[in-house]
């Protein structure tokens, strides 16, 4: 293997693991006063991660696994490790300390602790946000590598399939934090970090993991995968959407959100 081609196939999973940092730059033109903005942009994040997570993600972990263990024990394992990745970031949840538990909505009677406490909710969805997205940015980025390496025009397809998915997950990243801080640096920071995650994982997947991965390791973590980013969206994105009285205009970005998944999806087939 020429140290071109290597090169070459991490400059790929680079450009798709940063791409992260251009949907982050959405922060850069939001208003912080505007709740209308907050509801929607909330609203597409989780659609966006509902529909790439059963679509996409939970499909190609489902039918890996039924390929290399057969249909009953494929389909049985996959559905144990996508709601292992739901219980995992349900104990993440719990343990991560927070002043305000966001499925618990306490009447603050000082209005000054009661933005505190919806700033304290938000910081935390940006991080579990945050932290899911690194963790299926990082299965990504071997993939894309592993691509790239075996056929050069396979990995410009997938480079581009996975930039454009992830340009709506910095925004998921990036919104939260931005409304809860008020520092758009800090916002695109993370956003962006949460990407290095691809090229990472494209490092370790050669360097270390390429001897002992296989598709049963692929799969089961692509459904855990999925799991963590439906307990994300269903337990954090959405209901924190709705809460800013904007209950319609969470829907509409829902829709939105999964609008522009399925045309991705579908334009890199």
């Amino acid at each position: 293997m020429q140290a071109n081609q290597i090169l070459t196939a991490f400059i790929f999973t680079l450009i798709a693991g940063l791409s992260t940092g251009i949907g982050s730059l959405i922060a850069f033109f939001a208003k912080r006063t505007n709740t209308r903005f907050l509801s929607f942009a909330l609203g597409f994040s989780a659609g966006v991660m509902i529909y790439v997570s059963m679509v996409d993600i939970f499909a190609t972990a489902q039918s890996t696994l039924i390929t290399a263990l057969g249909e009953r024990k494929g389909s049985w394992i996959a559905a144990a490790a996508f709601f292992a990745g739901m219980l995992l970031i349900a104990l993440i949840d719990k343990i991560i300390p927070s002043k305000e538990n966001p499925h618990d909505f306490k009447k603050v009677d000082n209005v000054g602790e009661e933005k505190t406490a919806q700033s304290s909710n938000l910081m935390r969805m940006g991080l579990l946000t945050a932290l899911a997205i690194a963790v299926h940015n990082f299965p990504e980025g071997i993939a894309t590598f592993v691509a790239a390496l075996k056929d050069h025009n396979l990995g410009i397809a997938i480079t581009v399939a996975i930039a454009i998915h992830n340009i709506p997950e910095g925004i998921a990243v990036s919104i939260p934090v931005y409304y809860a801080t008020g520092s758009k640096k800090r916002a695109f920071r993370l956003s962006f970090l949460s990407g290095l995650s691809e090229p990472i994982g494209a490092i370790i997947g050669f360097l270390i993991l390429m001897p002992f991965l296989n598709d049963i390791v692929f799969g089961i973590l692509f459904a855990a995968v999925a799991g963590i980013m439906m307990f994300i969206s269903l337990d954090e994105l959405l209901p924190s959407a709705r809460e800013y009285g904007e209950a319609h205009l969470s829907i509409y970005g829902l829709i939105a959100g999964m609008m522009v998944m399925a045309v991705s999806l579908i334009l890199f087939i």
